[in-house]
């Protein structure tokens, strides 16, 4: 059993556990659930944008323990102010430390994009992060079936939620459907946790025009966004070369502005 495996299974025991104590009109009662949503997708098109989701997390299974010092407010209001295009925060909180509550204090202090990263598992979790104040959720190719993306992206897209797709593979690619909002490569294998960005860059020739491409994990200097940006990437998620600084914040407006001085 890989770890993915390992997550998925958590993921979907914890849900059923949620599902018994939460509704569905739970969520709707929630002040959030009405809110009017950012849009990632022009956020990371717009002129000028920095293209970079820049991420906060706590843990990981590759890295263990990467910052647990910094408060979720601080770092994300960091982000914003560092000119990153969106924010992604981790919700899963058995391998990656995350919470609900770091989604509810980052939408708290944000005026950008905000994507609830998790392993989506269920229809729950999409009404969850809606209540919860998020504006995009993450859709894992490799957990997933093609009519389970199909169905929880016309949910999401429902509730004005946009999708990113994460993929690795050409066969996961084909798991996708037009309604999907952003197309993300992991540079990282979610199997042996190897990185390779020439293996994204192969698979991001596939990827139809119409689709705003996002790399995801491994990156951590300029030039490999300059060199991804060559073969049409336009956005970058960036967690951990960000979070391992004891201002994660200030890390990335160091970043943000070599990469727009170039």
């Amino acid at each position: 059993m890989t770890i993915l495996d390992k997550i998925i299974a958590k993921r979907k025991h914890d849900v059923s556990q949620q599902k018994e104590m939460y509704s569905h009109t739970t969520f709707e009662n929630m002040p959030l659930f009405s809110r009017q949503t950012f849009s990632a997708k022009h956020a990371i098109q717009k002129k000028e944008a920095s293209g970079i989701i820049a991420e906060y997390k706590r843990r990981s299974p590759s890295k263990g323990t990467i910052n647990a010092q910094v408060s979720v407010r601080d770092v994300v209001n960091g982000y914003e102010r560092a000119g990153a295009s969106c924010v992604s925060v981790l919700t899963e909180q058995t391998h990656f430390g995350g919470s609900l509550d770091d989604l509810l204090a980052a939408r708290d202090v944000l005026t950008i994009p905000l994507l609830r990263k998790d392993f989506t598992v269920d229809e729950f979790q999409i009404l969850e992060a809606r209540a919860f104040g998020a504006d995009f959720i993450l859709l894992i190719a490799a957990a997933l079936s093609k009519q389970e993306i199909q169905h929880f992206t016309q949910l999401a897209h429902s509730l004005h939620l946009e999708v990113l797709l994460e993929i690795h593979t050409q066969e996961e690619l084909d798991k996708s459907c037009p309604e999907i909002d952003l197309i993300g490569i992991n540079n990282r294998n979610l199997h042996d946790f190897s990185v390779d960005i020439e293996h994204s860059i192969q698979l991001a020739q596939a990827i139809p025009a119409e689709f705003t491409k996002i790399s995801e994990s491994g990156i951590s200097n300029i030039e490999t966004i300059k060199h991804l940006t060559s073969h049409g990437f336009q956005g970058f998620l960036m967690g951990e070369s960000f979070m391992k600084q004891a201002n994660p914040g200030e890390a990335c407006a160091d970043f943000i502005r070599s990469l727009q001085s170039k």
